[in-house]
This record gives structure tokens, C-alpha cells and sequence, in this order.
């Protein structure tokens, strides 16, 4: 055999080996991909209260981690919102409200599966960034023009609760905004947008050091109950009251930790 035909003979046999070796490869890493990927997880969709984002979060894990075969999907947005995209046929299997007054609505609508369940309340405080500079000192100082205040919008349960503890209060607000949601609002403190804020208590603590909070004696007057319920027709009835009993037992602690009030009695 001469020297080119022998060497040619080699580096077939050279390639040949390599594409059976790597054939091997892809048999068993295709065959890891099928097991996965045969495993297909159910999604549970809880609609959510934006006040609620951390906390739920956290249920998240905990709820995962006891139903392994469960992908949580949750939604976060202004109470009034999600509840207007279910009742015009967003699919969820929980809806979570931050006020009684938007559950009342899908109640309403007769897309409640069973009773709505109270699992937390809140209060409202003012947020003002760091070192405050603005000098904010109470509700009053939101009355000032010359300040930068930004609120929740009225249709929002803590845009609700602002305009009821400023009438408490005696304070006509002047905002520079309003937003759709809490955390919106908690946002443009944050940023320095805004020299004040109205968000909940429990939005203040979960923001650490990137916010101050100034209580003021009205807030107490004001109460935001918090109602969770399963949505009728849900495909996955039983993981949505698996998902409420966490809410109301193991996750009590969780809301607690976060700054929430009990349930009302």
C-alpha cells in the first residue's frame, strides 16, 4: 500500500470513530432531554395584589418545593385590574384582592369558586427617600403643591385607602400622579421622582433602606383587608385550594414577617 492511500485509509477510520463516538453522545444526552422533558409540569396561575409580590414569592418556593409536578405562575397588578381581566376571561386559578370592594366584584360576576377567605390586613404610610429631603413631617405636608407626591389612582384599593385617610385626616392631597399600582408608587420614591409617597406598611419594610417611613396617627382609621378565593371553573381546582390553605396556615408566618396585620377576627 502506498503512503497516500494508507494514509487516507487512516483518517476515514479516524472520522469514523469520532462520528460513532459522538453518535453515542447525542443517544444519551437525547435520552436526558426525553426524561425532562417528558415530565411536564402543571401551571397554577394566581392573580395577585401587587402589595403582595414579595410575600407570595415566597409561598412560591415553599408550594413548589411540596408539589414538585407544579409550576406557580404568578400575576402581579392593581386589584381592580386583574379583576377586570378576569371577568373578561383571563385564565387564573387564584385571585388574590388587597380590598374587599374589588373581590366584591368577581363575586359578583359569579366567578368565585366558594367563600372568600380574609388572610391578612394593612395600613397605609408615607414613603420619602432616604435623609428625607423634602422635610416631610405628616399627612398635611401631602396637601403642599410645592411638593412632588405621587398616590395610588382612586380605582385602586391603595388609592381608595389614600382618599379615605386623607378625608379622615382633613387633607385635601395634591398629587403630581397616580398610579395603577402600589408598587408603582414605592417606584418613583424610590427613584427620587417624588419627594412623598402613599404606600402600605408593609411596602416601606420590604423596601429596606431605599425608602423612610413616616406613620401618621390616621393611618389607623383606614384598614385594607386582604381576601383570597379560588376562580370558578378553574382547571385545577384542588392545587388552587392547596395553594389558599397555604395562604391561610404555613403562610401566616411569611405575611407576619412582612409587616401584615392579622386577619380581622
Amino acid at each position: 500500500m502506498n503512503k497516500t492511500l494508507r494514509r487516507t485509509t487512516l483518517v476515514g477510520a479516524s472520522a469514523l470513530l469520532a462520528l460513532s463516538l459522538t453518535a453515542c453522545g447525542d443517544d444519551s444526552d437525547a435520552g436526558d432531554k426525553g426524561d425532562k422533558g417528558d415530565t411536564e409540569k402543571t401551571t397554577l396561575t394566581v392573580f395577585a395584589a401587587a402589595s403582595l409580590t414579595k410575600t407570595f414569592e415566597q409561598l412560591e418556593t415553599t408550594f413548589e418545593d411540596a408539589h414538585p409536578d407544579v409550576d406557580v405562575k404568578l400575576s402581579f397588578g392593581g386589584s381592580s385590574d386583574l379583576v377586570a381581566q378576569i371577568t373578561e376571561g383571563a385564565r387564573a386559578d387564584v385571585f388574590a384582592s388587597a380590598d374587599t370592594k374589588n373581590m366584591d366584584k368577581l363575586v359578583a360576576a359569579d366567578l368565585d369558586d366558594g367563600d372568600p377567605a380574609e388572610f391578612a390586613t394593612n395600613t397605609l404610610v408615607i414613603a420619602v427617600p432616604p435623609g428625607n429631603p423634602a422635610g416631610v413631617e405628616g399627612l398635611a405636608d401631602l396637601g403642599d403643591k410645592d411638593l412632588d407626591v405621587v398616590v395610588c389612582a382612586p380605582e385602586v384599593p391603595c388609592g381608595s385607602a389614600s382618599v379615605e385617610v386623607a378625608k379622615a385626616a382633613g387633607v385635601t392631597l395634591a398629587p403630581d400622579s397616580e398610579e395603577q399600582s402600589v408598587t408603582d408608587v414605592l417606584g418613583k420614591v424610590e427613584s427620587g421622582e417624588a419627594d412623598a409617597g402613599l404606600v402600605y406598611v408593609t411596602d416601606v419594610k420590604g423596601a429596606g433602606d431605599a425608602v423612610e417611613g413616616i406613620e401618621f396617627p390616621e393611618s389607623g382609621e383606614v384598614v385594607n383587608h386582604y381576601p383570597i378565593v379560588g376562580v370558578k371553573d378553574s382547571a385545577h381546582a384542588d392545587l388552587a385550594r392547596a395553594w389558599i390553605e397555604l395562604v391561610l396556615g404555613e403562610g401566616q408566618a411569611v405575611f407576619t414577617s412582612a409587616g401584615f396585620g392579622p386577619p380581622a377576627a
